[in-house]
């Protein structure tokens, strides 16, 4: 690695700490990169988990605040996305190399109508609740905790747009203020990025200049993202998430 490409990935991990913490998709910044400087793309993309794992440690710590008084709802989706993301990181090593990349845009277009429409569908979820006298489920049941494995196992294979996925999910299946769902989906990404990593560290291949590299950067991105993305009202985090998602959209259907 020549001192110029390993600026490129120092660089890419900052801008995917950030983006990461405040949305996710981080990954469609620094895999190509590591493509880029001639990585393979198993190689480059378990060094690239490993190397996310201390961005998303710092957008936790960033978020903390948002997380108290969430232990009992932690504790389920985290076991969720432990189980998800080491089933995923699984996938990767026994799956043909773009297995998930025919239905990744799919799964994007499907999370942004969610994310898009989630004041509206939510507010006529809990008028019919009225209307029937029901009640929902304080942690979304079991419809939600389904959907977060599946994203998780997403998130353990490749995780291009995992956040996107968890937010609009959360978003529809729980009553809660975006910028808490936001600090779950970053301790939920923490945890399929750390448990797929401990796993790549006994089985699989990885760069470690790289994945320093992206660590270092990561961290501070991280913070970076944790501070603004705390600052920015509902509706404009909401219209980040979207702008960030369609970019996905683009950046994967050109690949």
């Amino acid at each position: 690695m020549t001192f110029w490409e390993a600026v490129a990935v120092f660089a890419a991990g900052i801008g995917a700490g950030t983006i990461n913490t405040v949305v996710g998709s981080g990954t469609l910044i620094t895999f190509p990169v590591l493509l880029s400087i001639g990585l393979p793309p198993v190689t480059a993309n378990v060094s690239n988990t490993l190397g996310l794992v201390p961005g998303s440690a710092s957008g936790v710590l960033g978020y903390r605040h948002e997380l108290r008084g969430r232990r009992r709802r932690v504790l389920r989706f985290g076991a969720t996305a432990l189980i998800g993301g080491l089933t995923g990181a699984v996938l990767l090593l026994t799956l043909p190399p773009g297995a998930f990349h025919a239905i990744v845009p799919v799964l994007i277009v499907l999370a942004l109508i969610l994310v898009v429409l989630q004041p509206r569908l939510s507010a006529a979820i809990r008028a019919r609740r009225e209307h029937t006298g029901s009640t929902a489920h304080p942690d979304g049941g079991l419809v939600l905790l389904t959907g977060l494995l599946l994203a998780s196992v997403y998130g353990g294979y490749f995780g291009a747009a995992q956040g996107v996925l968890y937010i609009s999910l959360m978003g529809l299946l729980l009553d809660d203020d975006l910028q808490r769902l936001n600090a779950l989906k970053n301790l939920l990404a923490l945890l399929v990025n750390g448990v797929a990593a401990v796993f790549f560290l006994f089985v699989a291949d990885f760069h470690w200049p790289a994945v320093l590299l992206i660590a270092a950067g990561s961290a501070l991105g991280g913070l970076i993202g944790a501070t603004v993305g705390r600052r920015l009202p509902p509706r404009a985090l909401r219209a980040v998430i979207v702008l960030v998602g369609i970019a996905a959209i683009v950046r994967l259907l050109l690949d």
